[in-house]
């Protein structure tokens, strides 16, 4: 007994000394390196990216510019008569009718006028009558009346009714220039600021008016289009009328929509550009005279455009270009053409096919074949939300 416990401890010491060996074999470094090699490289991490589908729809084609708002008709009040301010029937800023009365001028010394006139009308009508007894008791004595006599009261009737339409025309200026002295709204439109003051005298031949009456329902706006557009905006304008929308110049809020109703005779050639007039009912008056505004002219619309969104275009040395997203979620390069763009959408005439993926977000971080992990993002540049893929 005492012999065998040597043997039978180093029989012990031999089997743990074994099973050691062949751990140190099967899970130490060399083994963890001869698994990594036959893996490979470490794959690298998905590149996050949105995308949005490459659509075909219809694509209005604005153009875009700067206009000026002015009245449909402009008018200033100016007297024609000297005289003295007694009344000003009207407020500045008031909406003014037609043939309302603005401004009453001291009518006394045209009423005198007037009366002046109606009773020299009196006095030739009176000399008319007695110059026709005269002519009729010259005629009744026949043969006894020299031919002198009848010829002579003859021509004095014919000049005293010539006297009494004289006296009608004086009359008529008379009233006239009477009725001058209550000043009247020609237009319908908004009142400016008066130049004027009761008291005050005003003359015909004063340049400086009274007030400014500006219409403003309806209202036009004046702007210009590229000459290079005019074919296009003739050939819609044949077709019906142009649809023109008007905008704060900031083109953050829209102020009305109207229709294109005048194209200048003339092109300028100092800038190359057409003017253009668009009117406007402007029933809730968002648009005023002298306003700036920014125009939107729809020349024409193009159908089953291909269409996406401007976050897709890509500029390089070599021209634009776009990232699509494959079936095995890896990205893909394409030369672009575009032709139109406006409202964070873009008109793309080549290089990509309604359907595909476009990567409208993170294409910093991307190359030819990167892998992606997707997210949609929606068609319209408006909305914001996403949706994990």
């Amino acid at each position: 007994m005492k012999k065998s416990r040597p043997i039978l401890w180093l029989l012990i010491i031999a089997a743990v000394a074994s099973a050691g060996y062949y751990g140190w074999q099967k899970f130490g470094p060399e083994a963890g390196a001869t698994k990594t090699a036959q893996k490979g490289p470490p794959r690298p991490p998905a590149v996050p990216v949105s995308v949005a589908p490459v659509q075909k729809l219809d694509f209005p084609v604005y153009l875009t510019g700067l206009g000026t708002v002015q009245g449909f008709n402009t008018v200033q009040v100016r007297s024609r008569v000297d005289g003295q301010i007694d009344k000003l029937a009207f407020k500045e800023g008031q909406i003014v009718q037609q043939g309302e009365l603005l401004v009453a001028i001291d009518p006394r010394p045209y009423q005198a006028t007037l009366d002046q006139a109606k009773a020299k009308k009196a006095q030739d009508e009176a000399s008319l009558a007695n110059a026709n007894l005269e002519l009729q008791r010259a005629m009744k004595l026949g043969e006894f009346a020299t031919a002198q006599r009848v010829d002579t009261q003859r021509s004095t009737v014919a000049q005293l009714t010539a006297q009494i339409a004289a006296d009608e025309a004086a009359i008529a200026n008379a009233q006239t220039q009477l009725d001058y002295t209550q000043i009247k709204a020609p237009i319908t439109g908004v009142a400016g600021l008066r130049q004027v003051d009761i008291g005050n005298i005003v003359n015909a031949s004063t340049q400086t008016g009274i007030v400014t009456i500006s219409q403003v329902e309806p209202i036009t706006v004046i702007f210009t289009a590229p000459e290079d557009q005019l074919p296009y905006i003739s050939e819609g304008q044949q077709a019906g009328a142009l649809k023109v929308i008007a905008f704060t110049t900031d083109g953050k809020k829209t102020l009305a929509e109207g229709k294109l109703a005048v194209i200048n005779n003339q092109v300028d050639t100092t800038s190359g550009t057409i003017r253009l007039k668009a009117v406007f009912d402007n029933k809730d008056h968002t648009l005023w005279p002298g306003q700036s505004v920014s125009t939107r002219l729809l020349v024409r619309t193009l159908k089953d455009a291909t269409v996406v969104p401007d976050d897709a275009v890509q500029h390089s040395t070599n021209g634009l270009y776009a990232y699509t997203v494959n079936q095995d979620n890896k990205a893909e390069v394409h030369k672009i053409k575009v032709s139109y763009s406006i409202d964070g959408r873009s008109v793309v005439d080549e290089g990509l096919i309604p359907g595909q993926q476009v990567i409208t977000g993170g294409q910093f971080k991307v190359q030819p074949g990167s892998l992606v992990s997707t997210a949609v993002a929606s068609s319209d540049p408006a909305q914001n939300k996403v949706r994990q893929e």
